[in-house]
């Protein structure tokens, strides 16, 4: 059963709100993460929190960017993983990126940030932060709106 959008014409209402959001997206993707890492996390946190329209988006553009589809479908079980289908510092972003989506539930643990550190800078944690709050932002508007996964993908996506 498909759920009806509740708001049909999303891109157009609150377009200084949409266009913020598009600038954070943007500037997380332009980061010194690496485009991968970011679509990785996205598409982990999307995966978490049921938002279709973010995991196909994500999903089709980590195929774009040359990743192996069996790398991609291993995402939501990437612990089980081999060790060639994600890095040591992909792992670990996927680690902390699971922790912090899960507040307020469930703090980030020390542990977790240990490992995240052993990776990663304070500016690139705090980029993977931002990138974390944004692929929540987006699927809390696209999940609570039930904004439907296109029929066919918008050019360019």
């Amino acid at each position: 059963m498909t759920q009806a959008a509740r708001i049909n014409d999303f891109y157009h209402a609150a377009p200084a709100s949409l266009q913020a959001m598009i600038a954070l997206s943007t500037s997380v993707k332009k980061s010194s993460l690496g485009i991968r890492l970011v679509e990785l996390v996205n598409l982990r946190i999307s995966q978490i929190n049921g938002c279709g329209v973010c995991i196909d988006m994500h999903w089709r553009d980590l195929i774009k960017q040359g990743m192996d589809p069996r790398h991609v479908n291993a995402i939501g079980g990437w612990r089980e993983a081999p060790p060639s289908f994600f890095s040591a510092s992909e792992r670990a972003a996927l680690n902390w990126a699971e922790a912090a989506n899960a507040l307020p539930h469930q703090q980030p643990g020390d542990d977790d940030f240990a490992q995240l550190k052993a990776h990663f800078d304070d500016n690139q944690i705090i980029e993977l932060s931002y990138g974390i709050a944004v692929i929540r932002g987006w699927n809390v508007i696209n999940a609570s709106l039930h904004n439907q996964i296109p029929e066919v993908p918008a050019p360019g996506f």
